[in-house]
């Protein structure tokens, strides 16, 4: 007995088939993540080290250098690419498509650790995995309210210590990007003519700070039956120990630090600036992007960040006087992007349904047809969640796809079982035989369409990873409308046929009825049809002229409606970056001066429509680095592209400024990395490359109608020095050595870590001479 007869003479058993097909797959529709586009994993790793006041050659020199000559041999290594820039270093390493990137972290961190030795005061590198550098989903700041004089900068270590870690607990956040802040330190004020009067020297004091800021540990000793551990424990804990610690003491005159320097808590060097306005004022605020997990449900991930905030405003910030404001999220374009797709489907269903109804006049075989649809769909979700794939507008697109091709296979079969019973068969017989005879067609046609997609999911490059969510569900629903057409459909059609009114053993006797207006709308259709078919097949010459015909009208249609090329759409996100590229050595009140103009640009259109420009409902602006940020959202969210030609103007008018103006892609992986073309240019010497790279700006930006160039870095000279060189004679008749030198110039106009300071009960802040 083969599955056909077992269909449908057990309909019981295949009714409880169905139920648990559509119970699963409900389930499996629950577990789905929500995305806006399916993980693609680049087998990327990142290296960052950081060495507070360097400066990129120095970066070059003492850490770039020296980690390439490591990383270089990692195996499945095919591109590196290293960024020395003020403070850090930034190493990619790209490896083969299919490398095991748990193997490749451990590989690199083992490369690391044989670097034999970095300059003092550089910190261990920090390794981050493949999508670590991900552009945030969530954008959020603090604000301190009206009445709070304090700079919400000054903020950072409080929020480090009690605040982010709350977000970071949240299941599917991975990281918390936060580019601007200030953190708290511990400032030591040297006054180099107090020390000059002792005989101190910048170094001996540091050196002499860090010496007595330290706990032992000294073992263990017996003390009759306890052993006890024993430990110097010398650490300072106050201000005023520090004040009264001996820099010299030779009995007679005793020197402490706090004669010569002035201890007081503080804060870090400024190093960003981060404004957002929402239309009324510009205010400063302390910006936290969140990052998810490649395998997060974004949008109920966001729910939960969302009520992390809305606890934290009413419950903690409160006594702190600042608040958490909310600027921009994916929910809205998500859910929206989902929503299309699902009303496509319900409506190409339904549009489905009653082109069946109208051609085949019957409610019974409608119904019959109809119950392939959500049985396929629903079993695609399944499929879906077994292979850890999320509900995206790709995944959906897929569903969508197949819609159409799931009806196929159950009209087939449908029309051959109504054909063999109008010979006047037995409702048996007819389901059995007429299924029978097709269904070998049936699987050839599947298999051919199987065969297209299924050798996506086995690509592993980033374009598979990206359509594999399209070739599984059709795939699976293929496959599944394969199943139910020749097990459901004639079973549902064998017992409906027991409840049907009709006389369905008189179908074979021919009555004469009158023709329905479709009917007949039909029959001139295809006699005319037929009458070009009979015309064609007389001569020869006609065969030719048919195709001739025929194939101009296709290469015509083809290409009067040929759409543009595109790899991936653009999409229509609300938010558009301003990105501007600043030269080397800008200051941070100048980023700062920047930031105040474009506001000043854009205040008249925050509250109403202004020149056809639509409203704006709030932005950000961070400077961090070399790189500047100006976000914007705007209250129409179907028209936030039309806010590109109008910041244009704005983002180019600062001198030796680079900047573009792009609205955030679907398919984004990084900030502005979206529809580019990189172009590389390599060699030795940086003045020939500065002069190059700026030939290739002016020649893209001319030749290439509505591109926007964005060098990175800029393509004016380094950063400019200014170079202290020591009288070495003189240094030697003071006891100082270019070391100590270079020591007391880094003190004196930077500032420079020496240890770490720790209040009990509070978490350790660095300690700055």
């Amino acid at each position: 007995m083969n599955l056909i007869d077992i269909s449908i003479k057990k309909p019981v058993s295949v009714f409880v088939g169905i139920v648990l097909i559509l119970m699963f797959g409900m389930v499996a529709l629950t577990q789905l993540p929500y995305k806006l586009t399916p993980n693609v994993i680049e087998p990327e790793i990142g290296v960052v080290t950081l060495w507070p006041g360097a400066t990129p050659s120095e970066v070059e020199r003492d850490i770039v250098e020296k980690q390439e000559e490591q990383l270089k041999s990692t195996p499945g290594l095919v591109n590196y690419k290293a960024t020395a820039s003020d403070n850090l270093s930034e190493i990619t390493l790209t490896f083969e498509v299919g490398t095991d990137m748990n193997k490749a972290l451990l590989e690199v961190s083992n490369k690391l650790n044989q670097v034999e030795s970095y300059p003092e005061n550089v910190q261990k590198p920090i390794i981050q995995s493949a999508g670590s550098n991900a552009s945030p989903t969530i954008w959020m700041g603090f604000v301190v309210n009206e009445g709070n004089n304090r700079d919400i900068d000054t903020y950072l270590t409080y929020l480090d210590n009690e605040v982010k870690e709350k977000f970071e607990r949240v299941n599917g956040v991975a990281s918390i990007f936060v580019p601007g802040g200030t953190k708290d330190q511990l400032h030591i004020k040297l006054y180099p003519q107090r020390l000059a009067a002792q005989g101190l020297t910048i170094d001996s004091v540091a050196s002499a700070i860090q010496n007595e800021n330290v706990d032992t540990a000294a073992g263990t000793v017996d003390i009759d039956r306890r052993t006890y551990r024993v430990r110097t424990s010398a650490r300072f804990t106050s201000i005023d120990q520090l004040e009264q610690m001996v820099l010299f003491n030779d009995g007679e005159q005793s020197i402490r630090l706090g004669d010569v320097a002035e201890i007081s808590k503080g804060y870090e060097k400024v190093v960003a600036n981060i404004l957002q306005s929402s239309g009324d004022s510009l205010n400063k605020a302390l910006i936290y992007g969140v990052r998810m997990e490649p395998s997060a449900n974004v949008v109920d991930t966001t729910n939960r960040v969302e009520k992390v905030m809305n606890l934290l405003n009413e419950k903690i910030l409160p006594s702190h006087n600042i608040h958490l404001e909310w600027y921009y999220d994916q929910r809205g374009y998500i859910q929206g992007a989902i929503n299309l797709v699902q009303q496509n489907i319900a409506v190409g269903a339904v549009l489905a349904i009653i082109i069946l109804l109208l051609f085949l006049r019957s409610f019974l075989p409608t119904a019959v047809v109809s119950a392939a649809i959500p049985i396929s769909i629903v079993a695609t979700f399944i499929v879906l969640n077994i292979m850890d794939r999320s509900l995206n507008t790709i995944s959906l697109a897929g569903i969508s796809f197949a819609v159409g091709m799931l009806l196929d296979s159950a009209i087939v079969v449908l029309e051959n079982i109504d054909r063999h019973l109008k010979m006047g068969k037995k409702p048996f017989d007819a389901a059995h035989d007429g299924t029978v005879e097709v269904w070998g067609a049936l699987v050839a046609s599947a298999l051919t369409t199987i065969a297209v997609f299924l050798p996506v999911i086995f690509l592993e490059s980033e374009a598979g990873q990206l359509f594999k969510d399209i070739a599984i569900a059709v795939t699976a629903s293929i496959t599944f409308s394969l199943f139910v057409s020749v097990s459901v459909i004639p079973m549902f059609w064998t017992q409906l046929i027991k409840i049907s009114s009709t006389d369905h053993e008189k179908e074979h006797i021919i009555t004469k009825k009158p023709d329905s207006f479709l009917v007949r709308f039909a029959t001139k259709v295809a006699a005319l049809f037929m009458s070009g078919v009979t015309w064609s097949l007389k001569r020869r010459a006609n065969q030719f002229i048919t195709i001739l015909v025929m194939g101009s009208i296709s290469i015509a249609t083809i290409v009067m409606l040929f759409p543009k090329m595109e790899y991936l759409p653009q999409g229509n996100q609300n938010l558009i970056m301003n990105i501007l590229i600043p030269p080397p050595g800008l200051s941070e009140n100048e980023k700062k001066d920047i930031g105040h103009k474009i506001y000043e640009h854009m205040k008249p259109h925050y509250k109403e429509e202004v020149n056809g420009i639509p409203p704006i409902k709030n932005s950000f602006y961070v400077s961090f680095g070399d790189l500047i940020i100006q976000g914007m959202i705007s209250k129409e969210e179907s028209r936030a592209s039309e806010y590109i030609p109008f910041m244009m103007p704005v983002v180019n008018s600062f001198p030796g400024i680079f900047g573009i103006s792009l609205q955030s892609g679907v398919f984004e992986q990084g900030i502005g990395e979206g529809r580019n073309i990189d172009i590389d240019i390599s060699g030795q010497d940086m003045s020939k490359l500065t002069q190059i790279g700026g030939m290739l700006f002016g020649a893209i930006s001319g030749g290439i109608q509505g591109a926007q160039v964005r060098p990175v870095p800029s393509i004016e000279l380094l950063f400019p020095e200014a170079l202290i060189i020591p009288d070495r004679n003189s240094l030697a008749n003071v006891g100082m050595n270019s070391r100590s030198f270079g020591f007391a110039a880094d003190v004196l106009l930077d500032g420079r870590k020496i240890s770490e300071y720790t209040q009990d009960g509070q978490k350790s802040i660095d300690m700055m001479v």
